[in-house]
Protein backbone atom coordinates (compact mmCIF):
# COMPACT_ATOMS: atom_id res chain seq x y z
CA UNK A 1 0.00 0.00 0.00
CA UNK A 2 1.43 3.28 -0.91
CA UNK A 3 2.70 4.57 2.17
CA UNK A 4 2.05 8.78 1.67
CA UNK A 5 -1.29 8.64 -0.32
CA UNK A 6 -0.95 12.92 -0.21
CA UNK A 7 2.11 12.49 -2.68
CA UNK A 8 0.09 9.75 -4.88
CA UNK A 9 -2.02 10.98 -8.24
CA UNK A 10 -3.43 7.68 -8.24
CA UNK A 11 -7.78 7.72 -8.26
CA UNK A 12 -10.11 4.44 -8.10
CA UNK A 13 -11.77 4.31 -11.36
CA UNK A 14 -15.00 5.39 -10.01
CA UNK A 15 -13.09 8.55 -9.01
CA UNK A 16 -11.06 9.02 -12.25
CA UNK A 17 -14.20 8.69 -13.99
CA UNK A 18 -15.71 11.92 -11.99
CA UNK A 19 -12.61 13.49 -12.40
CA UNK A 20 -12.41 13.36 -16.52
CA UNK A 21 -16.08 14.20 -16.49
CA UNK A 22 -15.36 17.89 -14.77
CA UNK A 23 -11.95 18.43 -16.35
CA UNK A 24 -14.11 17.77 -19.84
CA UNK A 25 -16.78 20.01 -18.69
CA UNK A 26 -14.06 22.54 -18.18
CA UNK A 27 -13.41 22.03 -22.04
CA UNK A 28 -10.03 20.71 -21.51
CA UNK A 29 -8.93 17.83 -24.18
CA UNK A 30 -8.11 14.43 -22.36
CA UNK A 31 -5.21 12.62 -22.91
CA UNK A 32 -4.69 8.69 -22.00
CA UNK A 33 -1.74 6.83 -22.47
CA UNK A 34 -0.85 3.55 -20.63
CA UNK A 35 2.14 1.25 -19.71
CA UNK A 36 4.42 -0.30 -17.31
CA UNK A 37 7.36 2.33 -16.52
CA UNK A 38 8.84 -0.62 -14.19
CA UNK A 39 12.55 1.50 -14.73
CA UNK A 40 11.84 4.88 -15.34
CA UNK A 41 14.10 6.17 -17.97
CA UNK A 42 14.55 9.28 -20.32
CA UNK A 43 12.59 7.56 -22.94
CA UNK A 44 9.68 7.32 -20.96
CA UNK A 45 9.28 11.22 -19.50
CA UNK A 46 10.16 11.82 -23.17
CA UNK A 47 7.19 10.02 -23.99
CA UNK A 48 4.64 10.95 -21.72
CA UNK A 49 5.84 14.73 -21.92
CA UNK A 50 4.78 14.14 -25.71
CA UNK A 51 1.55 13.00 -24.80
CA UNK A 52 0.62 15.60 -22.46
CA UNK A 53 1.46 18.25 -25.15
CA UNK A 54 -1.65 16.72 -27.11
CA UNK A 55 -3.99 18.33 -24.95
CA UNK A 56 -4.69 19.71 -21.62
CA UNK A 57 -4.39 16.53 -19.57
CA UNK A 58 -2.89 13.36 -19.13
CA UNK A 59 -4.95 10.25 -17.71
CA UNK A 60 -2.00 7.52 -17.15
CA UNK A 61 -3.24 3.91 -17.01
CA UNK A 62 -0.65 2.23 -15.13
CA UNK A 63 -0.46 -2.00 -15.22
CA UNK A 64 -0.69 -3.13 -11.71
CA UNK A 65 1.92 -6.01 -10.50
CA UNK A 66 -0.48 -8.70 -11.88
CA UNK A 67 -0.64 -6.90 -15.66
CA UNK A 68 3.05 -6.45 -15.81
CA UNK A 69 3.46 -10.23 -14.90
CA UNK A 70 0.56 -11.20 -17.86
CA UNK A 71 2.60 -8.83 -20.45
CA UNK A 72 6.18 -8.95 -19.14
CA UNK A 73 6.93 -12.18 -17.65
CA UNK A 74 6.89 -13.63 -13.96
CA UNK A 75 10.26 -11.79 -13.13
CA UNK A 76 8.63 -8.49 -13.28
CA UNK A 77 7.84 -5.92 -12.59
CA UNK A 78 11.54 -4.70 -10.58
CA UNK A 79 9.72 -2.29 -9.03
CA UNK A 80 5.98 -2.42 -7.10
CA UNK A 81 3.29 -1.02 -8.49
CA UNK A 82 3.07 1.44 -5.06
CA UNK A 83 6.28 3.05 -5.65
CA UNK A 84 5.87 3.08 -9.58
CA UNK A 85 2.53 4.94 -8.50
CA UNK A 86 4.75 7.06 -6.06
CA UNK A 87 7.02 8.01 -9.15
CA UNK A 88 4.99 8.56 -11.58
CA UNK A 89 2.97 11.22 -9.61
CA UNK A 90 6.15 13.07 -9.39
CA UNK A 91 6.20 13.53 -13.23
CA UNK A 92 4.43 16.80 -14.18
CA UNK A 93 2.59 15.77 -17.51
CA UNK A 94 1.05 13.57 -15.29
CA UNK A 95 -2.52 14.22 -14.62
CA UNK A 96 -4.05 11.31 -12.90
CA UNK A 97 -3.02 7.50 -12.76
CA UNK A 98 -5.42 4.91 -12.83
CA UNK A 99 -4.03 1.70 -11.84
CA UNK A 100 -5.45 -1.72 -13.93
CA UNK A 101 -5.01 -5.34 -14.00
CA UNK A 102 -6.57 -6.45 -17.70
CA UNK A 103 -3.65 -7.34 -20.66
CA UNK A 104 -5.02 -4.48 -22.48
CA UNK A 105 -6.27 -0.20 -21.27
CA UNK A 106 -9.23 -1.50 -22.83
CA UNK A 107 -11.84 -1.36 -20.13
CA UNK A 108 -10.38 1.81 -18.75
CA UNK A 109 -10.62 3.67 -22.35
CA UNK A 110 -14.43 2.41 -22.10
CA UNK A 111 -14.98 4.23 -18.85
CA UNK A 112 -12.94 7.29 -19.51
CA UNK A 113 -14.16 7.85 -23.10
CA UNK A 114 -10.36 10.05 -23.37
CA UNK A 115 -10.41 12.01 -26.54
CA UNK A 116 -6.88 10.90 -27.43
CA UNK A 117 -5.23 7.60 -27.24
CA UNK A 118 -1.71 7.96 -27.21
CA UNK A 119 0.60 5.06 -28.10
CA UNK A 120 4.47 4.91 -28.17
CA UNK A 121 5.97 3.02 -31.14
CA UNK A 122 5.31 1.92 -34.47
CA UNK A 123 2.03 0.69 -33.95
CA UNK A 124 -0.50 1.05 -37.17
CA UNK A 125 -3.91 2.30 -34.92
CA UNK A 126 -6.06 -0.07 -36.80
CA UNK A 127 -4.22 -2.88 -36.15
CA UNK A 128 -4.42 -2.25 -32.90
CA UNK A 129 -7.00 -3.66 -29.92
CA UNK A 130 -7.93 -0.13 -28.25
CA UNK A 131 -8.77 1.00 -32.35
CA UNK A 132 -12.09 0.28 -32.65
CA UNK A 133 -12.99 1.00 -28.68
CA UNK A 134 -11.76 4.32 -29.20
CA UNK A 135 -12.83 5.60 -32.38
CA UNK A 136 -16.66 4.24 -31.46
CA UNK A 137 -17.04 6.79 -29.00
CA UNK A 138 -15.40 9.16 -30.83
CA UNK A 139 -11.76 9.21 -29.58
CA UNK A 140 -8.89 9.03 -32.03
CA UNK A 141 -5.29 7.41 -32.05
CA UNK A 142 -1.83 9.00 -31.82
CA UNK A 143 1.16 7.38 -32.18
CA UNK A 144 4.30 8.92 -30.82
CA UNK A 145 8.02 7.80 -31.96
CA UNK A 146 10.51 5.77 -29.21
CA UNK A 147 13.18 7.27 -28.21
CA UNK A 148 16.05 4.24 -29.66
CA UNK A 149 17.84 2.55 -27.17
CA UNK A 150 15.61 2.93 -24.18
CA UNK A 151 13.85 0.13 -22.94
CA UNK A 152 13.41 -1.34 -19.12
CA UNK A 153 14.48 -4.81 -20.86
CA UNK A 154 17.82 -3.16 -22.18
CA UNK A 155 18.26 -1.76 -18.62
CA UNK A 156 18.25 -4.57 -16.99
CA UNK A 157 20.27 -6.82 -19.82
CA UNK A 158 22.64 -4.52 -19.56
CA UNK A 159 22.75 -4.87 -15.36
CA UNK A 160 22.64 -8.72 -15.46
CA UNK A 161 25.20 -8.26 -17.98
CA UNK A 162 27.65 -6.14 -15.75
CA UNK A 163 26.96 -7.39 -12.79
CA UNK A 164 26.54 -10.90 -13.15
Amino acid sequence: MISNPSISKAQSLESAIATVARWRDQGETIVFTNGCFDILHAGHVEYLTAARALGDRLVLGLNTDYSVQINKGPDRPIVPQDERVIIMSGLSCVDLIVLFDSETPIPLLQALKPDIQAKGGDYLPEAMPEYPVVTEYGGRIVILPFRDGNSTTNIIAKILKTYS
